[in-house]
């Protein structure tokens, strides 16, 4: 019997192995992701630049710092609230450990308010209230503490608000009529909208500034230095540029347009000298140490409202009793038919821009002291409600213009009960908008004078 022999075939094992290899190929195939294209590779490349391209935060050098305790023990969660100029205001809650810290922009007055609502029950604000002020000394950092002790909290009713209220809207509405008076009658006698009287309100507050702070005088002489300048001021803008421009018959539409010129000249020249920080006037941060129930008061607001009441009388007094105070009336009725009964108008119209310019600087140093500060765009931030107190009570009217910012101010400080402080000055116009739909001519205008 012959052997039988094995015969092995390698070709076979050849075929299992590559299509071992086909099937791995295509596996891979199957699971890799497909190639980009150069555009979306592109896209890849600048979506992840901006990943890490992060937004530049704003960095404060500036600080507020605190710790609330009661009774050693740290509370966390607790509400601060820091309130400052320009719209500034933000909110922080204490740490773990009591700890709270917010960055400002610069050194001026802020209104640091703890919400009593965020304390555990039965811990309430002991001593010095839950709201003060604060500012900055030598150094970039300041420490606010608040007083806590165990009591009831209690709060004040609707009608406690809007008691305290209408006393601070009054005291802002008698400052306002200050420098509305002054412009309403600028207008009555010459026609013209002087959007520069705001720079006039800016120049009495700086000049104290410069008098009691820069150069260090008493501030009584400070205060009569400042409108005695103010009022050269007026001499010197009507005998500098409003009277010879009156003498070349210029349009009223472009004698506004030099108004807004020298508006935007005086305020920018104001930054140049005193820089854009707001600086506070001696005795400006005097916390309110007069209780009357629910109204708190200061010094500082009762001398205010005395001074602009007492200013109002004399300038009421000096309209309706003297022979240039009748001279002026008539002027403003109808400088024409005054001009033809011997009335010197030119020299009625400089004693206007005088007196206009010295209650603008009483009513800038008052203002100084009600914000509290004195920067250089302040009176730009009074002069839509100057134009409003004017319109509301009656163009060209004084006495219109003393109804008009009373009423303005009262609703800018009750708004606050209701709207935020930021759109206060906003109600303020929709009122005035309000009742030139319904009497165009002012509460104490005449129809005559529209148009």
């Amino acid at each position: 019997m012959e052997p039988t022999l094995s015969v092995t075939r390698p070709w076979s094992g050849r075929i299992l192995a590559i299509l071992g290899i086909l099937f791995a190929a295509l596996a891979l195939a199957v699971m890799a992701p497909a190639p980009a294209t150069a555009e979306e590779s592109q896209d890849d490349v600048v979506e992840v630049e901006e990943d890490l391209v992060e937004e530049p935060e704003e960095e404060y050098t500036l600080f507020f710092r605190g710790n609330v305790q009661f009774e050693g023990e740290a509370l966390s969660g607790v509400l601060i609230t820091i309130e400052g100029p320009a719209g500034f205001s933000s909110t922080v809650e204490t740490d773990a450990d009591g700890r709270w810290e917010v960055g400002v922009p610069e050194k001026v007055v802020y209104t640091i308010t703890l919400d009593e609502e965020t304390l555990p029950e039965g811990v309430v604000v002991a001593e010095g209230g839950a709201t003060r002020d604060a500012e900055f000394g030598q150094t970039s950092n300041a420490s606010v503490n608040f007083f806590l002790g165990e009591g009831q909290r209690v709060t004040q009713s609707i009608w406690s608000q809007v008691l305290d209220r209408a006393v601070t809207g009054l005291n802002f509405g008698l400052l306002l009529a200050l420098a509305s008076i002054g412009l309403s009658l600028i207008f009555g006698t010459t026609g013209l909208s002087n959007f520069a009287h705001a720079e006039m309100v800016t120049f009495g507050a700086l000049m104290m500034l410069t008098f009691s702070v820069y150069l260090a005088w008493p501030v009584w002489l400070a205060i009569v230095a400042a409108l005695v300048l103010s009022a050269a001021l007026g001499w010197v803008l009507d005998a500098g540029l409003w009277k010879p421009l009156r003498r070349r018959g210029v349009a009223i539409v472009p004698l506004m347009i030099v108004s807004i010129g020298l508006s935007l000249a005086m305020r920018y020249t104001y930054q140049f000298f005193y820089g854009g920080s707001t600086q506070q006037l001696p005795g400006a941060t005097i916390p309110p140490t007069i209780i009357l129930g629910p109204i708190s008061l200061s010094w500082i607001d009762v001398v205010s409202m005395a001074v602009s009441i007492v200013a109002l009388l004399a300038f009421g007094y000096f309209l309706t009793r003297t022979r240039i105070g009748k001279a002026t009336r008539a002027v403003s009725d109808n400088p024409s038919l005054a001009s033809a009964s011997g009335i010197d108008v030119d020299r009625v119209i400089r004693i206007v821009w005088i007196l206009g310019a010295l209650l603008a600087g009483i009513s800038g140093v008052l203002f100084g002291y009600y914000r509290p500060g004195v920067s250089w765009d302040m009176g730009f931030q009074l002069l839509l409600l100057i134009f409003a107190a004017v319109t509301l009570g009656g163009l060209g009217t004084a006495f219109g213009a003393l109804v008009g910012s009373l009423i303005v101010g009262l609703f800018v400080e009750l708004s606050t009960l209701w709207l935020p402080s930021d759109l206060k000055y906003v109600g303020a116009l929709v009122v005035l908008i309000l009742v030139l739909l319904f009497r165009p001519q002012g509460i104490l205008g005449r129809r005559e004078r529209i148009g």
